[in-house]
């Protein structure tokens, strides 16, 4: 981008996961089984039973949707840019 000029094409590219419920479902099924667990014997039932079942199935949704992100990316991605510095660092002067 030196000299006003753009780059023809990405170098690296960045991959983000699509939006989902998942990670929600999940926070409250574990908030719910807290609940039960510090809540009276009705609440007990209800929040731990509801909210295990709801948690394991937001886990398990979750889990699947990463795995599916990371199916789709690339196997390798080509690299235009140094990976190491091409200068050797300079230490910090304690002086």
């Amino acid at each position: 981008m030196r000299n006003g000029r753009r780059a023809t094409q990405p170098t690296e590219l960045v991959y983000v996961p699509g939006p989902s419920w998942a990670p929600v479902l999940t926070a409250v099924g574990l908030a719910m089984v807290g609940l039960g667990l510090f809540g009276s014997r009705v609440y007990f039932f209800l929040g731990v039973i509801a909210g295990a079942l709801l948690m394991l199935g937001g886990l398990v949704t979750w889990i699947r949707g990463a795995g599916r992100d990371i199916g789709r990316l690339p196997r390798e991605q080509r690299v235009s840019t140094a990976v190491l510095p091409a200068v050797p660092l300079r230490g910090r002067d304690d002086s």
